[in-house]
């Protein structure tokens, strides 16, 4: 078993455009209006790295800002990791047309975002980070995976670590193979002790069984229907502040078994 502790909450999904928003519509129950996301210009982001964000890394950022938020700490100091299902299929499906056309002339910026981590990347960028950075991909099992590797990160390094999930929806043709309903993005600011902020103390370990689902109908179709937000169950059990268990989905038939206990 892995013990971490919970330091700060971001979450960025149609209906649910912050923690604090997303907090109060998760524990009331309310139905959400699933709107789209306005554009997000990040914030952290220097200028020219701005204008080269694709939707995917800006949809990272949201959470991730939303985390750092209150957050009294140099971000500069944290580790993280970044953990999406596809990344960007948008960037993806641009450079596979373009190797398409005779003159196979790809662009620069798509070929600059075209690696896995480019998150990652620019997030380190922003906060001028040298600490340790990763990044996850699981298919549907990537928000358990990149939260025990922030966990377990924590713990072997003893640094504080911003995990955050992110998925966007992709583009014709690849929806139809890879069809995803929603764009979303959670974080969290762990650590490996305990502090004066802490919001809860999380116990992780794997397992065999069936993962959890959300409570409201509304946020079940979200957590279903974009792999970053599978782990909406245990922010169900976070936005009510109290203690409760969760089973978040891994691969080859495990399950990611979490105990939250308030701080």
């Amino acid at each position: 078993m892995i013990t971490c502790y919970l330091q700060s909450v971001g979450l960025a999904a149609p209906g649910l455009e912050s923690w604090s928003t997303g907090r109060t519509l998760l524990l009331s129950g309310d139905p959400l209006h699933n709107d789209p996301e306005t554009p997000y210009a990040p914030n952290l982001l220097p200028p020219n790295e701005r204008r080269r964000a694709t939707a995917a890394i800006r949809q990272a950022f949201r959470a991730a800002e939303d985390a750092l938020r209150d957050h009294a700490s140099d971000p500069s100091r944290l580790a993280s990791v970044f953990a999406s299902s596809d990344a960007d299929l948008a960037v993806l499906n641009r450079i596979c047309n373009a190797l398409t056309q005779p003159e196979r002339q790809i662009s620069p910026t798509d070929f600059h975002n075209s690696v896995h981590n480019a998150a990652s990347g620019y997030f380190s960028i922003a906060i001028r980070s040298m600490s340790t950075t990763t990044t996850v991909a699981a298919f549907d099992a990537s928000f358990a995976a990149g939260l025990l590797e922030a966990a377990t990160l924590a713990n072997i390094e003893g640094c504080d670590v911003l995990f955050v999930a992110y998925d966007v929806i992709g583009p014709p043709p690849l929806l139809a193979v890879r069809p995803t309903t929603a764009s979303g993005s959670c974080a969290l600011l762990l650590t490996a002790t305990r502090g004066p902020a802490t919001l809860a103390r999380l116990d992780l370990q794997t397992g065999a069984g069936s993962e959890s689902v959300c409570s409201g109908a509304a946020a079940e179709k979200l957590r279903a229907g974009c792999p970053a937000l599978r782990g909406l169950p245990l922010l169900e059990i976070l936005a009510g502040s109290q203690a409760g268990e969760c089973r978040l989905k891994m691969d080859a038939g495990r399950i990611l078994h979490l105990i939250v206990q308030p701080a």
